[in-house]
């Protein structure tokens, strides 16, 4: 570029993609993408994990008020979306099925509070895993953005450094666009990896507190059922 045409709206983030080496811009949609990518799925854990937190607490509302828990669990249908009716729905459904069965002995009710539980850990992995889909992109983002960032620096300041060959000079108004095109691409690389770090570390935190949401939820439906077991015994 000639120094003479430099100006100040020479370094603005548009001029500076457009006067981008190809390398350095392919680096720079790279980063982008993938920070349009993690944006995406910021939205939809916080969307996501804000409604379940509600339903949670709206269905442990029901359940704390003393009601008959096969009225909580008739009143959320067939096919409950939601982990907690499920669970509820899964227990119950062992425990009926033993109850028809007629008296058992200690060995059969230990049985149905394993085949409770079974069906309870079952329903909390398979829950787990869809709160922390996606977590994985986002863990990518985070670690991978600012090496490629550096990648697409250290390419633009090897431009610089042939500019500098190909001018004969080390005025800095020769090598000054290549070396703010380099950075530019390292900027875009913190700009991607940043949020998707912090947002990880987060949603990995709501996840395990979710989880253990679930978990508690468990351990008393599971005490509940067992509280049944030796009145009825």
């Amino acid at each position: 570029m000639d120094p003479a045409a430099i100006t100040a709206d020479s370094f603005s983030f548009v001029n500076l993609f457009i006067r981008a080496d190809w390398v350095v811009k392919g680096v720079m949609i790279g980063l982008i993408l993938a920070s349009l990518w993690s944006w995406t799925v910021i939205i939809e854990k916080t969307l996501r994990l804000t409604r379940l937190n509600r339903e949670a607490g709206a269905f442990e509302d029901q359940v704390s008020t003393g009601r008959p828990l096969e009225d909580i669990a008739a009143e959320a249908g067939e096919r409950p979306v939601a982990a907690l009716p499920r669970m509820l729905q899964g227990a119950l459904k062992e425990w009926r099925d033993a109850r028809n069965r007629g008296a058992m002995s200690e060995s059969q009710v230990a049985m149905l509070i394993q085949r409770i539980d079974r069906t309870l850990d079952t329903t909390i992995a398979r829950e787990s895993a869809r709160v922390e889909n996606g977590l994985g992109s986002l863990a990518i983002v985070a670690t991978a953005s600012p090496f490629v960032g550096l990648f697409g620096t250290v390419w633009g300041i090897m431009k610089a450094f042939q500019s500098i060959a190909v001018e004969k000079s080390t005025n800095l108004a020769v090598v000054a666009p290549s070396i703010a095109e380099a950075l530019f691409a390292t900027a875009i690389g913190l700009m991607a990896a940043i949020p998707a770090y912090i947002a990880y570390n987060k949603f990995s935190t709501d996840a395990g507190r979710y989880a253990g949401r679930l978990e508690g939820f468990a351990d008393d439906l599971s005490t509940a059922i067992q509280r049944r077991l030796a009145e009825r015994g």
